[in-house]
């Protein structure tokens, strides 16, 4: 009899957000793609309000999970990332929430539920980047994915109104940033590998590991999310009714042009401090206010199975 007849098979431990409604048996569809590859029972961790998914990924880990699965949007990818990252044990992904940006950016169908439960226990691996996010107000380290941002991003985040979200998805940030469309810029200085590039009146200073956002809009069309890269973005929209008009046309035509209503970076640090506090997100969930933060690439650290 070898060692390998005797060894105990691989279980998955799926961290599911349980908020999420969908049209699918998510325990019938893990047992099912467990029998099917050989794998052990799944084990089960649901999410919750005062921990959105840190303490489940531990508790997987110390459990003896061979892969955990994120069952829910991108801030419960977020949370189990942040456990993952710089391990051996690998990320698989089902997409519940309503942005998924993860997901998307990594070309995955959101809605094929099967094949993102194949791709977790059978699928290839490969490394991505993720970046650190320190603040000193207060002193924090988080990690995020796909993007992150002081100011008008932040705030469409914490104004965004979640009946609706449920109701239209995506659609719903749509609404809050109209909204939020007025308002006044903060003085903010922004530092890119020890370089001061930015030193005026901002509405948003935005980075990303990620190109895409809600409804498929590419706000980094150089970022890839094995790069090494930050890419950041700086919206200063010109002042009057049509201000916006100068950002959207930036960005449409990717910060080519001389105007300064968007201006594209790329770097392995950014340093943001403004003048006053302001709303600050990491992968669209609102974390609050701050003035200051230190985000730093931490390239290949997270390893995905899909």
């Amino acid at each position: 009899m070898t060692a390998n007849s005797t060894a105990a098979p691989q279980r998955a431990a799926i961290i599911i957000n349980p908020a999420k409604t969908v049209d699918v048996d998510v325990k019938e569809l893990a047992a099912r793609h467990a029998a099917e590859n050989g794998w052990g029972e799944t084990m089960w961790f649901e999410t919750t309000k005062e921990d959105p998914g840190v303490g489940q990924a531990k508790e997987a880990l110390a459990q003896g999970a061979d892969i955990v699965i994120a069952g829910g949007g991108d801030g419960t990818v977020r949370c189990v990332a942040e456990v993952l990252s710089g391990g051996d044990v690998p990320m698989g992904l089902l997409p519940l929430g309503t942005g998924n940006l993860l997901a998307r950016n990594l070309g995955m169908d959101v809605t094929d539920y099967d094949g993102a439960m194949a791709g977790a226990l059978a699928g290839t691996e490969r490394k991505i980047d993720v970046v650190r996010a320190r603040r000193s107000d207060p002193d924090l380290e988080q990690l995020f994915l796909v993007m992150a941002g002081v100011g008008y991003d932040a705030t469409i985040m914490a104004d965004t109104d979640e009946d609706l979200k449920h109701k239209v998805g995506w659609l719903a940030y749509v609404d809050a940033g109209i909204r939020n469309l007025p308002g006044k810029p903060v003085k903010a200085t922004v530092v890119i590998d020890g370089k001061r590039v930015v030193h005026r009146g901002v509405r948003s200073v935005m980075v990303g590991n990620c190109g895409k956002v809600q409804g498929g809009l590419e706000i980094f069309p150089e970022a890839k999310v094995d790069d090494g890269l930050l890419d950041i973005a700086v919206l200063a929209p010109h002042q009057g009714r049509l201000g916006w008009l100068s950002v959207l046309a930036g960005i449409i035509g990717k910060g080519r042009g001389k105007d300064t209503a968007v201006e594209y970076f790329q770097g392995k640090s950014v340093e943001i401090t403004l003048e006053h506090k302001d709303d600050y997100q990491l992968d669209g969930d609102h974390e609050g206010q701050g003035k200051h933060v230190l985000m730093t690439m931490d390239p290949g650290a997270l390893t995905l199975r899909m």
